[in-house]
């Protein structure tokens, strides 16, 4: 179908506009990926740009060999995938209740709910409740804090209350239960809103790092975010390489070993989102406006 002159012109520039965005995020990675593929001689002399010179992987060797990247990165998986699935638990168990009519108090907690979305306590209080329950220290201060996303609560809820309501009164009629309605028949109609908030919650446990320096006081509880940010400020970890490993100190950089750490901090959510990128459009549009 043809459109007009305007229409094209439109098309035109939302296509030059949009691609521009996609270069300004593209770019920057592949940068870092050619720095963490390139040698110690390449980085010094400041000419690589968006392809590697010289290949070299021996960022990537020092990285795993000096670095404790691999717990890192286990702790890093534990704390997504367990915080991840403590978040869609109960935020499956907080949305759907709120989104019935009949529920008892529903105008009261919905309330109850938004208003903390609008008032947080603060960084401050936040530790002292973490550290009076006894969470220092323990991935449970990671986890419990915010258990459910408030934002994401009302997408979920906004789906349910969405869906039809013969479809309810018919499983009833069947006598299917509260909770077999809800995992049996609810549940997987909710398929692309549930893969799009995992994929929210999944991306913050992930990039979790604040939350991770204020209450993990042990090293080796750090995930990547934390030990990429202590590879940029910390001068230690390659003063420790050029005194126990001097034959692989002199081919390597720091910003050759920061740039590799950031690459295997990304990648995992890059490898991910693909597979969820069709659920991910899907379930937040439909999410957002049904109810």
């Amino acid at each position: 179908m043809n459109g007009t002159r305007g229409e094209k012109w439109f098309y035109g520039i939302n296509y030059i506009v949009l691609t521009l965005i996609g270069l300004s995020c593209v770019l920057p990675l592949l940068h870092i990926a050619a720095l963490s593929l390139s040698d110690k001689f390449a980085l010094a002399s400041g000419t690589v740009s968006f392809w590697p010179v010289n290949f070299s992987t021996l960022a990537y060797k020092g990285l795993f060999e000096e670095t404790p990247v691999m717990q890192s990165f286990y702790n890093s998986v534990v704390i997504t995938l367990v915080g991840t699935a403590l978040n869609m638990i109960f935020t499956v168990l907080a949305a759907y209740p709120l989104s019935k009519k009949y529920f008892i108090g529903r105008k009261f907690f919905s309330f109850a709910v938004i208003f903390t979305m609008l008032f947080g306590a603060g960084m401050i209080p936040n530790y002292l409740l973490v550290k009076n329950l006894g969470l220092i220290d323990t991935y449970g201060a990671l986890w419990l804090p915010g258990l459910v996303s408030v934002w994401n609560l009302m997408v979920l809820r906004s789906f349910f209350e969405g869906l039809p309501e013969e479809l309810e009164e018919a499983a009833r009629i069947d006598g299917c239960s509260e909770w077999r309605l809800l995992f049996r028949i609810l549940l997987p109609l909710s398929l692309p809103v549930l893969a799009a908030l995992a994929l929210f919650y999944g991306v913050s446990h992930w990039n979790a790092f604040m939350n991770v320096l204020l209450y993990m006081n042990s090293s080796g509880k750090w995930n990547l975010s934390v030990l990429v940010q202590q590879l940029f400020q910390n001068q230690q970890f390659f003063d420790e390489v050029s005194n126990t490993r001097r034959d692989l100190a002199i081919f390597l950089t720091p910003e050759g070993v920061k740039a590799a750490g950031v690459i295997i901090m990304t990648l995992p959510m890059l490898i991910v989102y693909p597979f969820l990128q069709k659920f991910f459009v899907k379930g937040v549009l439909i999410g957002a406006v049904k109810g």
